[in-house]
């Protein structure tokens, strides 16, 4: 399979604190990945790293073979790695259309002054982004609350909102941090199929952390699991469930926390 993201052997400290050493793994192109570990195992920090909001003490990052670490995490994002955010980034004071038509202007052609005066080059801008707004709403299926405040929104659809400004930015890699955070089982099964389907009709590749074990279970292609900073396994679900090490750091052969 082709390799779409890859992490070498990527460092991060802070002073006397290395909360990320030497992790490596590749993302296969298509492919639902997810990090899990327990609590202080370094997962955000990982994904800062990738995204570029945080600067690596040492390795890399590469999208499709071109480095990417380093770089401002607006550039990261308009080469095609996109995160969302546990605490979800939105406007609160606009509706949820508002929201996704503005998150399109990462990929605008116009320039600020053009969008101020009126360009004909802003105007087709706003056609288009209006366009894939609507698209996106259908795609998630949240036609019902196209015109809802974003201030009124109940988790679920928070977090399908999130996912709606992340797919506005036309990403090769979603990172998703911590998707099912907060929901109830019917709601996190829903967001386990919307998540398939953005890999499956979008041909978005995904890279989510989460502490949902089960739903990790559920939907992941393969998982890598940290501890401490490290990276401690790799491989399938089946593969982590029975996987000595990833036992022992859930603290129990068998720990409902990995799904068994």
């Amino acid at each position: 399979m082709t390799k779409i993201l890859e992490v070498n052997h990527v460092t991060k400290r802070f002073g006397g604190l290395t909360a990320v050493n030497d992790v490596s793994f590749a993302v296969n192109q298509g492919e639902i990945l997810s990090v899990i570990g327990p609590n202080g195992a370094g997962k955000s920090t990982l994904f800062k790293l990738i995204s570029s909001f945080l600067s690596t003490s040492s390795g890399d990052v590469r999208l499709a073979g071109e480095r990417i670490n380093n770089l401002a995490p607006h550039i990261v994002a308009r080469k095609g790695v996109v995160r969302t955010f546990q605490e979800t980034t939105i406007f609160r004071s606009m509706t949820v259309r508002e929201n996704i038509i503005v998150s399109h202007h990462l990929r605008s052609r116009a320039s600020l002054w053009g969008f101020f005066l009126g360009s004909k080059v802003a105007k087709a801008d706003e056609q288009s982004f209006g366009q894939s707004a609507d698209n996106i709403i259908d795609f998630l299926g949240l036609q019902a609350i196209r015109n809802e405040l974003a201030s009124t929104l109940p988790q679920g659809h928070l977090r399908a909102l999130g996912m709606a400004i992340g797919l506005a930015t036309d990403p090769k890699v979603l990172l998703l941090d911590e998707p099912f955070a907060g929901m109830n089982h019917d709601e996190t099964m829903h967001m386990v199929d919307l998540v398939r389907r953005l890999r499956d009709e979008r041909s978005v590749t995904v890279l989510l952390v989460e502490h949902d074990m089960p739903a990790v279970m559920k939907i992941s292609d393969r998982i890598v699991v940290l501890n401490f900073g490290e990276k401690i396994a790799e491989g399938t679900p089946l593969e982590i469930q029975n996987n000595e090490r990833v036992i022992e750091a859930y603290l129990g052969s068998e720990d409902a926390a990995i799904g068994m």
